[in-house]
């Protein structure tokens, strides 16, 4: 047995052989602390010395699907779990973490024993939560333990076919004398779990904090690590969730999931884009449907936007839900290439439902929706917007078109504004297809 000194930030998890008052990576002050690492001869041992093998001769694995019993993040995960699959789920604090991973850990733990490791709550505490949710299966065993070695230690004695860590945050192992939360500990009690789940193929939820940024604290290996990347999107205090699939080694990314905040716990909502336009108004100033997709789905989602007269000196650009950069270039092309001009107006965008779209196909929508809002002019109804802007002003093509178009279909949408260059690639639809160039001749065509 060796010990280690090293000196690594906690913000970002760069290390120095000395102790530094501002870190060089990251820009912060005072974040970078002492560790001690205990190095383990026998851990750093090969597992096996094996010979490269040829790709064609590698057997093709089935990937057996075990379902979280609620189907829309079955599909969200690409079928449900995998065997060995390691699952990292971040939010912010209150906005339902917990309580769907009990809900999840509740159905898998009809035909075996599943283990919820709680640092952060006490026995009798989940206990209270999981009686109001009607959680009462007899082979879901809670643990209140910060220790990641004592944690493998019972899921062995136990035979457990899944585990839940709540939160990784709050776990520590013994080989390395630092504080809980702290970089190296994230780091190696997550390296641990992982090893344990993938060499006996069990599937591991983990829980991870944010920070007040918003993304997830602790070093970036921890997202390399896993398999999968869930992120709840939304307001703490608003009735739905939407979780986002940000990583997936085994299905697609940009998936999501919308959950509603019951009493019982977290129900699903099966069809997203009737829940996102459940309360759009027709022929509303300033208001644009956009299919908006990063997985295979799409979702129909409204975007909205308001303009008046600046109130102060310096005119007011806010958003919810969209890139404050994205729109500011978007706000120069209106004025210089759609003659839309917002110098004088303060601007707000909101997308509604509490998502965050950052692809380039939602510029057109949103540059419609200003336009709209500038000249208090509705778009036309049963229409839908969506294409990346250039800085000339042209309109340029974008991906997955059809599988857009058919979920417009699918809710009566009878028009779609859309890139003119991308209208050869479509095969069919009933769609009235209105391509458009330049973003003068969007404007003009969807506020007639």
């Amino acid at each position: 047995m060796k010990e280690k000194t090293t000196f690594v930030c906690q913000n970002c998890g760069q290390t120095y052989v000395k102790w530094v008052g501002k870190c060089s990576s990251c820009g912060e002050w005072n974040t970078v602390v002492e560790e001690k690492i205990v190095i383990s001869k026998s851990s750093n041992m090969l597992k096996s010395l094996e010979k490269p093998i040829k790709i064609i001769e590698i057997e093709q694995e089935h990937l057996e699907r075990i379902s979280t019993g609620y189907n829309t993040l079955d599909m969200a995960l690409g079928g449900g779990l995998v065997k060995g699959q390691t699952i990292l789920i971040s939010g912010e604090p209150g906005i339902g973490k917990s309580t769907l991973l009990l809900k999840i850990a509740n159905h898998l733990s009809k035909h075996q024993n599943i283990i919820y490791a709680s640092g952060e709550e006490s026995a009798s505490q989940i206990s209270v939560r999981a009686k109001r949710m009607g959680v009462d299966s007899e082979n879901l065993f809670i643990l209140n333990s910060t220790d990641v070695d004592y944690i493998i230690e019972c899921a062995k004695e136990y035979n457990t076919r899944c585990i839940i860590i709540d939160s990784i945050q709050t776990m520590m192992t013994r080989t390395i004398e630092s504080s809980p939360g702290s970089v190296a500990q994230v780091r190696e009690s997550t390296f641990k779990i992982v090893e344990f789940c993938k060499s006996n193929m069990i599937p591991c939820f983990i829980v991870g904090h944010i920070n007040k940024e918003g993304v997830i604290a602790g070093p970036k290996v921890l997202e390399h690590i896993v398999d999968s990347v869930c992120q709840f999107e939304g307001e703490r205090y608003n009735l739905y969730r939407v979780l986002m699939i940000l990583k997936n080694r085994y299905g697609a990314t940009g998936e999501m999931a919308v959950f509603k905040m019951e009493n019982n716990g977290l129900e699903e909502v099966v069809e997203a884009s009737a829940f996102f336009l459940s309360e759009r108004r027709k022929n509303a100033v300033g208001s644009v449907i956009f299919p908006y997709t990063e997985g295979t789905k799409p979702i129909l989602i409204e975007i909205q936007s308001l303009v008046l007269k600046a109130l102060y000196t310096t005119p007011q650009r806010k958003a919810q839900g969209f890139d404050v950069n994205r729109l500011a270039i978007i706000l120069g092309v209106l004025e210089k290439e759609g003659k839309i001009f917002t110098r004088d107006s303060d601007v707000y965008i909101n997308v509604v439902g509490g998502l965050n779209v950052s692809e380039p196909a939602s510029d057109l929508a949103v540059a419609i929706a200003i336009a709209s809002s500038k000249k208090e002019k509705p778009v036309q109804e049963n229409m839908a917007i969506f294409g990346e802007i250039g800085l000339g002003g042209e309109i340029r093509a974008v991906h997955h078109i059809e599988p857009r178009l058919k979920e417009l279909e699918r809710f009566d949408i009878k028009y779609a504004v859309l890139p003119k260059s991308s209208i050869q690639d479509i095969k069919s639809t009933k769609l009235e297809l209105i391509g458009v160039e330049h973003i003068l001749e969007a404007i003009d065509l969807a506020l007639r």
